[in-house]
């Protein structure tokens, strides 16, 4: 049976309006004013907000590092419709030794069958040569049109010459690029001098990480993407130095995509002292800034103001969360040592929805339309998607999140649907909820539980398209 949603207010990226939206199998068949109820299922959703499914271009579920992942595709993919996001594209890794067709099987192996919202996969590049330069066509077979570099990890990134090669290629294919920029030589050197000076703790972290490193990652890579001519995306920004190298390359005529996390932008390196949120009492566990442990660090409470700036004035073209999920009790407590040895990344794609419209719509630092572009429909764009996902749309794929924008909680541990131990916003006061979730038409959250599991799919992207 057809389903009307009836009297919410349709959210898109140039306005609001009242209207009702009628889902027809998988598709959006109608959205008008007062459309017949005969012989649909009528869903009242006056009073909500109704939002493009949200979307998550940066996750890790189900990943090794030193240990595996809290969260692999089962319950991070759960624990993603919980708070409105019904694609998530994760990242297939190539190990070194490994074709980039080994890397997708993996992948495909880690989440076919399992995963409960829908997914792609961005191809991660860590050897490059003859062979692989071939496979990237078969990639685009494949549905993947985006890429990753790293820049730091001994065991994953490339030099300047093959991303130069890398980036041309991808030229050709009409895709897209993200790249995580530290300098990883500087880091390695950093981490060594930290702990020959007995500097063991969670909040060195930060100081073996510090702006410049990823300051002068994303200069390099900007002037090999320069010299390659081709637009190009840096991942989870962090700091104002960042920032203002992005600015200088936009000046001089560069197209630029950026995107930021929530962590980045509601948490500071206080934590790391502190082992709590904001201005929650200190933990008594003095390793409890282990929680807080990510890359690139958590900055100053100047550079999340910067990236708030850089939102409001359309600057900052996506939000995703680089979810990275590791346990506390047993994971994280490997670091005890040495800081060096704390799993990297934190949990998040729960949370993102929820924050983002707490700290920038309800604080007026954004508005709706902008926080609708942030989380969904840039990300569609960029990647492959629009307008299949990304909007509000007769045709679109009925990806439909029903927001109830006034509800007030508590995020907790308790309450959060992520396989992980702790929240690093444990304690912060938020304002909204995804009450309702359909994905492809199906409802799959109902006053924000779990009520349809596993039926994601996996998306097969198409070339960029950029704005």
């Amino acid at each position: 049976m057809d389903i009307l949603l009836k009297g919410g207010t349709v959210v898109s990226s140039y306005g609001c309006r009242k209207a009702d939206i009628l889902v027809s199998g998988e598709k959006i068949a109608e959205i008008g004013d007062n459309l017949s109820a005969d012989n649909r299922q009528v869903i009242d959703v006056s009073g909500k907000l109704l939002f493009p499914g949200f979307i998550d271009a940066h996750t890790h579920f189900d990943l090794e590092t030193s240990v595996f992942t809290a969260d692999n595709f089962e319950t991070g993919s759960k624990a993603a419709l919980c708070g409105g996001t019904t694609t998530v594209v994760d990242f297939s890794t190539q190990n070194r030794g490994e074709t980039l067709a080994q890397a997708l099987k993996n992948w495909h192996d880690k989440a076919d069958g399992k995963t409960s919202c829908d997914y792609a996969f961005h191809m991660s590049v860590s050897e490059w040569n003859e062979k692989t330069e071939k496979e990237m066509d078969d990639m685009i077979t494949e549905g993947i049109t985006s890429f990753k570099l790293y820049m730091a990890y001994d065991n994953l990134r490339v030099s300047d010459a093959e991303m130069y090669e890398i980036l041309k290629k991808v030229k050709e294919l009409h895709g897209i690029v993200g790249t995580h920029c530290e300098n990883g030589d500087l880091v390695n050197e950093l981490i060594k001098d930290e702990l020959a000076a007995g500097h063991t703790e969670p909040k060195y972290h930060p100081v073996s990480r510090p702006p410049i490193v990823e300051a002068e990652a994303i200069k390099r890579y900007l002037a090999v993407a320069e010299l390659a001519d081709v637009p190009v995306n840096i991942v989870h920004l962090s700091s104002e130095e960042g920032y203002k190298e992005v600015v200088r390359a936009r000046e001089n005529g560069q197209k630029v995509y950026v995107e930021t996390c929530p962590q980045y932008l509601v948490l500071d390196d206080s934590s790391l002292e502190t082992g709590v949120a904001g201005d929650l009492p200190p933990d008594t566990d003095k390793f409890a800034g282990a929680k807080f442990v990510f890359s690139p660090p958590m900055r100053k409470k100047s550079d999340s103001e910067c990236l708030w700036q850089a939102i409001a004035e359309d600057k900052i073209d996506t939000i995703s969360t680089d979810h990275c999920s590791f346990n506390y009790k047993g994971d994280k407590e490997l670091g005890r040592s040495a800081f060096n040895k704390i799993p990297n990344g934190i949990p998040g794609v729960e949370h993102r929805p929820v924050i983002i419209y707490s700290y920038g719509v309800k604080q007026g630092r954004i508005t709706v339309e902008q926080m609708c572009k942030l989380l969904s429909e840039n990300i569609a764009k960029l990647f492959g998607m629009y307008p299949k996902k990304g909007v509000l749309a007769v045709g679109s794929d009925a990806d439909i999140v029903v927001w109830s924008p006034d509800e007030q909680w508590t995020i907790s541990k308790e309450n959060q649907h992520h396989n992980c131990d702790y929240t690093p916003y444990e304690g912060m006061r938020v304002t909204g909820r995804a009450k309702d979730v359909f994905l492809r038409g199906t409802q799959v959250v109902k006053d924000g539980e779990i009520v349809k599991e596993k039926i994601g799919k996996y998306v097969y992207r198409n070339e960029s398209i950029y704005f």
